[in-house]
């Protein structure tokens, strides 16, 4: 493949960034974020060399659910502009090179959205069957539910007619009812409407559950194959967008999700979070032992050509442990989150990366360098580049959901509103902005800011880690994760030491699914500032790496003219 290739299919090698337009920059300074903020700070996401904004959702809605219960999916929120707003957001980052997705919700809608309102009106309206509803009283399903505590059923009884709707969320969300087909012409004309403004292509939350069947349709033969929806959905964006991206949430385990990525055709999803990757990683974090992030890696599916993994530290939701074994959540929480106030439903963590580590910077250094060298798509959330850390204040997942901290005045600098109009309060403690902003460490050259630019770059400049075969290379120190990925004739080798100790590494270059050419002259050419390794005759090379050390490398033989 030449490298020119590439371009063709931006997903495998780009670098998104996740945001919330209403705590990322209030630019009208009513204390809420908004459109013309982000408009203000496309080119601090450009300086750091993000390649695609995610956008958290930003429609109309009575925000019970952070604006994933949607009212109008052709809207802006008033509180975050207009439409007119929207598109010169998208037309400037596109000037500097940046891509835009954003989410869409298709599990459900508001209860206050205009087609449940008349949905709600009788059995024989129009819009009831673009929700989901049953006659009968429904099962015990208290054990089902997604959100513990919060809930106790998946169904709730409309008191106007009597019957039962679904909602695998909250019950201020009901599901839609994607097997019927008006339901599915609605949001294929809402997503071409975001095409046509500029968008990239869609973050599906919750995948599996939309594709959930459940209910009582009028005609059962007429339900189908729920992934043959998955699939129509995207032969239509390709229809109407060549290059527009599906990235889904999909956290289950590999086998099944294989099924999202359309198999051997790969013609459902483009990309999905590894979220076992996620998971084992922390478990070694915990551990200090890189063996179960290199088994689950080793388990790893290969995948169609053109889909990728999405590979994230965390994200906008709760650190999820569902995936490990009960006795392995335990030691994670026990490292990472001991105080019950730190977890949640039993099965995560609302902590952001730095406070979990103490602030230990040569750690939380590995641990980017790491989620950057892994074979994949990397995903940042906002705030991550300098550090920031949680605000248990406040409730559930809103604790890693705080204002962006971009100096040290007043509010963090996210709004010259008065604190108590803030949409979120500002971090407080060592982790806010008086410590940590974003103005000190982009003028700091040793700051982590400045440190995952560098990640950034480097990624880039690799495309063997977006496009290459990903394989482990033995050795015997169970505290270093060592890989390699090849691509085109080049290999990037990685070495990542878990342990609070310095580690020694032999191994061999040698590749037995890729063999090389004779390793007679050739160097472990070091690519983040540190020095060149030699390479034996016969592969053989030593490395050493400090506690929570990180080395990247691309073999270079003589004559190579790749630009190391």
């Amino acid at each position: 493949m030449r490298i020119a290739q590439t371009s063709d299919l931006w997903w495998k090698n780009a670098v998104i960034y996740c945001l919330d337009p209403e705590t990322f920059f209030d630019d009208d300074g009513d204390g809420t974020g908004d459109f013309g903020g982000l408009i203000q700070r496309v080119d601090y996401l450009a300086a750091l060399g993000v390649t695609c904004i995610w956008l958290m959702p930003f429609y109309p809605s009575p925000d019970r659910d952070d604006g994933y219960d949607v009212t109008d999916l052709y809207g802006v929120d008033p509180r975050l502009g207009t439409l007119g707003d929207v598109v010169e957001f998208i037309r400037t980052a596109k000037d500097r090179g940046i891509r835009v997705i954003a989410d869409f919700v298709i599990n459900h809608t508001s209860d206050k959205h205009p087609w449940f309102i008349e949905a709600r009106k009788s059995v024989d309206n129009p819009f009831r069957d673009y929700y989901v509803w049953r006659k009968d009283t429904p099962p015990d399903t208290s054990t089902e539910v997604v959100f513990p505590g919060e809930e106790n059923s998946l169904w709730t009884r409309d008191e106007g007619s009597g019957e039962w709707y679904l909602h695998m969320f909250a019950k201020h969300q009901p599901d839609l009812n994607v097997m019927n087909p008006k339901v599915r012409d609605e949001i294929a004309k809402s997503m071409g409407f975001w095409l046509q403004l500029g968008l990239d292509g869609f973050r599906l939350d919750a995948v599996p559950f939309f594709l959930e069947l459940r209910g009582e349709p009028a005609d059962a033969a007429a339900r189908t194959d729920p992934h043959e929806y998955l699939r129509a959905l995207r032969s239509f964006l390709n229809r109407r967008y060549g290059s527009a991206v599906l990235l889904g949430e999909v956290n289950l385990p590999y086998e099944e999700q294989l099924e999202y990525f359309g198999g051997d055709r790969g013609n459902e999803l483009n990309m999905q979070f590894d979220f076992l990757s996620m998971q084992n990683m922390y478990l070694s974090l915990a551990r200090e032992d890189a063996r179960p992030l290199a088994k689950s890696l080793s388990n790893r599916p290969d995948i169609y050509p053109d889909n990728q993994w999405a590979m994230f530290v965390r994200n906008h939701d709760e650190l999820t442990l569902d995936k490990l074994s009960d006795a392995e959540r335990e030691e994670v929480f026990a490292a990472f989150g001991p105080d019950e106030d730190m977890q949640m439903y039993g099965r995560g963590l609302r902590r952001r990366l730095p406070t979990m580590l103490k602030g230990d910077p040569a750690r939380i250094r590995m641990v980017y360098s790491l989620m950057f060298s892994l074979p994949g798509t990397p995903v940042l959330f906002y705030g991550e580049e300098i550090g920031m850390g949680e605000d248990l204040r406040a409730k559930g997942r809103s604790a890693v959901r705080s204002p962006m901290q971009w100096d040290d005045a007043e509010n963090g600098g996210f709004s010259t509103a008065p604190a108590k109009d803030l949409v979120a309060p500002v971090v407080d403690g060592y982790f806010g902005p008086k410590n940590i902003n974003a103005a000190a460490a982009k003028r700091d050259p040793e700051s982590l800011w400045n440190f995952i630019a560098t990640l950034i770059q480097r990624y880039r400049e690799s495309p063997e880690l977006g496009w290459g075969e990903f394989e482990l290379i033995p050795h015997r120190a169970d505290k270093v994760l060592l890989h390699r990925c090849n691509w085109a004739g080049s290999t990037v080798v990685l070495a990542h030491n878990f342990g609070a100790e310095p580690a020694s590494v032999a191994a061999n270059a040698t590749s037995p699914g890729n063999p090389q050419p004779g390793f007679s002259g050739a160097v472990l050419r070091d690519l983040l500032g540190g020095h060149d390794v030699p390479v034996a005759d016969d592969g053989g090379f030593e490395l050493e790496l400090d506690r929570y050390g990180y080395r990247w490398f691309r073999i270079r033989h003589p004559g190579d003219r790749h630009i190391p």
